[in-house]
């Protein structure tokens, strides 16, 4: 069982370091790159990533990061000598949770309005679309990023303490 720990915690880790990873890429490259284009290029592009982002891959470490926290926070909790990473997996559940509910909350509502101003029928045009949408979704992803780096951060120290119990 103490395998079963050791998988969970570490699947846990892996997937909310692709997450963080992710978002840190948007932040560091993406979203700069983007910000040196013209208008309708960022629109275009950020619509087309949208799209592209919702597949299977990208779902299975996004709400995979949540499940595995939560399945070490419960599997850690019922093992005496593995109570030690239960605090910083509980820490780790807590952040990742939320940039999940900033997510929803800002950055899912900006895709939203983009998807549906960038289109041709739009009464608004790509530089009003681009106002609306670019300095709040990159805010709010540098908070994402921070909390998933956070997160990520904490589980590593989960590992360090369940080793250490181990």
């Amino acid at each position: 069982m103490d395998t079963v720990r050791l998988l969970v915690l570490v699947a846990a880790t892996v997937t909310t370091g692709l997450v963080a990873g992710l978002f840190y890429g948007f932040s560091v490259a993406v979203m700069p790159g983007l910000a040196r284009t013209g208008d309708r290029t960022l629109v275009d592009a950020m619509r087309r990533i949208n799209a592209a982002i919702l597949n299977g891959w990208f779902l299975l470490g996004y709400v995979g990061a949540l499940l595995f926290d939560a399945l070490a926070l419960v599997l850690l909790a019922l093992h005496e000598p593995s109570r030690a990473a239960v605090g910083p997996v509980a820490a780790s559940t807590a952040l990742y949770l939320a940039a999940v509910v900033l997510t929803a909350r800002v950055n899912i509502p900006l895709n939203d309005a983009l998807e549906e101003a960038g289109s041709p029928d739009a009464p608004t045009g790509p530089a009003a679309a681009r106002r609306d949408f670019e300095r709040p979704w990159v805010r709010a992803n540098h908070w994402r990023t921070l909390l998933c780096t956070a997160a990520l951060a904490a589980l590593c120290w989960a590992l360090a303490a369940h080793g250490a119990a181990a």
